[in-house]
C-alpha cells in the first residue's frame, strides 16, 4: 500500500493514470500530452510499473502501457476506513432515521382519516 500511495503522490503519475483509464497508450502517446522531457516520463512510468498500477508490452519497437487497479484497492479500503461514520455517527443517522420515521407514521392515522 505505502508504495502504491507513493506512486500516486505525484500529478504527473495521477495524470498518467487517468490517461490510462480509458486505453492504452505507447510512452510516446504518454509522453506527447507533458511538456516535460520523454526520460522524465518514461521515469514516471517505470514507477507507475513497479508499484504494479501500469503493465507494459512490446508491440513491435514500442511498449504499450495499460491501466491495472488493483493494487489501488487496498489503498482503496483504507481510505475508506477513514471517511465512513465512526460507531457514534453510525448510531445517530439510525436515530435520525427513525425520527423521521415516527413523525412519518404519526402523520399517517391523522391524513388518512381527512381522505375517508
Amino acid at each position: 500500500m505505502d508504495e502504491v500511495a507513493a506512486a500516486i503522490a505525484d500529478p504527473v503519475r495521477r495524470e498518467i493514470l487517468l490517461m490510462l483509464r480509458d486505453e492504452s497508450l505507447s510512452a510516446g502517446q504518454v509522453a506527447e500530452r507533458f511538456e516535460i522531457s520523454r526520460p522524465a516520463v518514461s521515469r514516471h512510468l517505470r514507477v507507475l510499473r513497479e508499484a504494479g498500477l501500469v503493465r507494459d508490452a512490446a508491440d513491435g519497437r514500442r511498449r504499450v502501457y495499460t491501466l491495472v487497479t488493483a493494487p489501488l484497492e487496498g489503498l482503496s479500503e483504507w481510505l475508506g476506513r477513514l471517511t465512513a461514520p465512526r460507531g457514534w455517527e453510525h448510531r445517530l443517522d439510525a436515530l435520525e432515521t427513525e425520527v423521521h420515521r415516527a413523525r412519518r407514521d404519526r402523520r399517517r392515522p391523522s391524513e388518512e382519516g381527512k381522505t375517508a
